[in-house]
């Protein structure tokens, strides 16, 4: 999955310096010759020099290809003229547009932006949360990427598979809301039981699922604090 930042200010470059950490791939386009420097000294990323609203330096970085652009430069309209030109002339699946002026939000939403925000830490969740993994899938994000609705694959091994609902301790911050068995909708009680292949659909915070999805697959440890489902 790949991931562009156009604006390389403070919140392009902690963005940046987030997903390396993580493991993403990301490119980020700054239109400051010195400030796109001194970013591609910092990391080992690319890094490209050019205007995020020239529809070269998009292709240059790749813009064909990527999943997600996140627009975070200090001005809303240029923030919403990349989303805009990455969605309607690059089809790309998700865009995120910092915005600096809150009043600006709902006009935002409105244009077709998918996701508006301000904060470098939710930023890079909604992206991280965007990408689909083997054993799960994030069907959306809520609260500004602070809670996510997703979708676990029962396996074999799943720690979870031929179990009762009223068997499994829950993290307090996770409920469990549906199971789908086919092309059936099951709303779950105490004494439903969790098949092999089942699709359970949860609603929980970033931490719990990277835990909960570590002890339903890899059979890692539970660090959370419990209570039995009812």
């Amino acid at each position: 999955m790949k991931t562009i930042i156009i604006g390389g200010g403070k919140v392009g470059y902690n963005l940046l310096k987030t997903l390396k950490d993580r493991g993403y791939e990301v490119t980020l386009i700054e239109k400051d010759k010195e400030t796109s420097m001194k970013i591609a000294e910092d990391f080992d990323a690319d890094v490209i020099w050019g205007d995020g609203t020239n529809l070269e330096v998009l292709k240059d970085a790749g813009i064909e290809d990527a999943d997600i652009v996140a627009a975070v430069t200090g001005a809303d309209e240029e923030n919403l003229v990349i989303c805009q030109i990455a969605k309607l002339s690059f089809q790309t699946k998700k865009t995120i547009a910092r915005v600096n002026n809150p009043k600006n939000t709902v006009m935002f939403k409105n244009l077709g932006i998918d996701d508006t925000v301000c904060s470098t830490e939710v930023i890079a969740n909604l992206i991280e949360f965007s990408f689909d993994k083997e054993d799960y899938r994030i069907i959306s994000i809520l609260e500004r990427g602070s809670m996510v609705l997703a979708e676990l694959v029962m396996k074999v091994n799943t720690s979870w598979s031929d179990q009762m609902v009223k068997d499994l301790t829950l993290p307090n911050e996770c409920v469990l809301v549906s199971i789908i068995r086919g092309e059936t909708v099951i709303y779950p009680r105490g004494d439903t039981k969790i098949c092999v292949n089942d699709k359970v659909v949860i609603i929980t915070n970033k931490s719990i699922l990277s835990i909960l999805t570590a002890d339903l697959y890899y059979g890692g440890s539970k660090r959370w604090k419990v209570g039995k489902t009812k």
